[in-house]
C-alpha cells in the first residue's frame, strides 16, 4: 500500500509517482474514497450549532482530496486515452435519513465535481462516475452505528438487507472496467433499493 494525505497536493503527486514507478506505467483507475467521519446519529452536530470548521474539514477531505487525485492522475490517463475515475458518494443527499450536515453537503458537491469533470475529461478518454451507497455493514466509519439502525434500514430496502462493502465494491469494479466505456457523469445508487430515483 502507498499512502498519502489526499488534502496535500505535493503528497498526492509523490504517491502517484511512487505508484507509477512500482507498476511501470501510468495510473489508469482511481477510486476517490477518502473519508474522515464517524456515523453516529446521536453524536452528530446539530444544525443549530454545527461549526463551520466541521464543514471545511469535510470539504477538504472529500472535494480537495478528489480534486488533487484527479489532477495528479488525469494527464497520464489522457496520454493513454483511457482513464477511470470513480468517486464515492452517499445516498444521504437524496434521502437524508440522518442529517449529517457536513458530510452530506460535501458529498453533494462531489456529485457536481463528478459531472463537471466528466465533461472536461471525456475528450481525453477518461470517464468520471460516482457510486452512492447508504450505510454499509460494517466499516470503520459505521462501527459506531447502533445495530437497531442497521435493522431499520434493512427493513426499508426491497432486498431486506444493508449493503456490504463487498457488494458496493462490485459497482466500483464495473465503473473501472471497459464495460462502462459509454457511461460517464453518472451517479449509481447502490443501497439495496432504499433510494429509487
Amino acid at each position: 500500500a502507498v499512502q498519502a494525505d489526499v488534502t496535500d497536493r505535493a503528497a498526492v503527486d509523490a504517491m502517484v509517482a511512487k505508484v507509477q514507478a512500482h507498476f511501470g506505467g501510468r495510473v489508469s483507475t482511481v477510486v476517490n474514497n477518502a473519508l474522515d467521519y464517524s456515523f453516529n446519529g446521536d453524536a452528530r452536530a446539530q444544525m443549530a450549532d454545527i461549526p463551520w470548521e466541521d464543514m471545511e474539514r469535510q470539504f477538504a477531505t472529500v472535494i480537495r482530496g478528489a480534486l488533487n487525485v484527479i489532477q495528479a492522475t488525469a494527464p497520464g490517463m489522457g496520454a493513454q486515452k483511457f482513464g477511470r475515475v470513480v468517486n464515492i458518494g452517499t445516498n444521504l443527499f437524496q434521502n437524508p435519513v440522518v442529517p449529517y450536515h457536513d458530510y452530506t453537503a460535501a458529498k453533494a458537491a462531489l456529485l457536481s465535481l463528478t459531472r463537471t469533470a466528466a465533461g472536461d475529461l471525456g475528450p481525453s478518454g477518461i470517464t468520471v462516475n460516482m457510486i452512492s451507497g447508504g450505510l454499509l455493514r460494517t466499516t470503520d466509519a459505521s462501527a459506531a452505528t447502533p445495530e437497531a439502525v442497521f435493522d431499520l434500514i434493512a427493513g426499508m430496502t426491497p432486498l431486506r438487507s444493508v449493503t456490504t462493502p463487498e457488494e458496493f465494491a462490485d459497482a466500483a469494479l464495473f465503473f473501472a472496467s471497459p464495460w462502462s466505456r459509454a457511461v460517464t457523469g453518472q451517479n449509481l445508487v447502490v443501497d439495496g433499493g432504499l433510494v429509487r430515483d
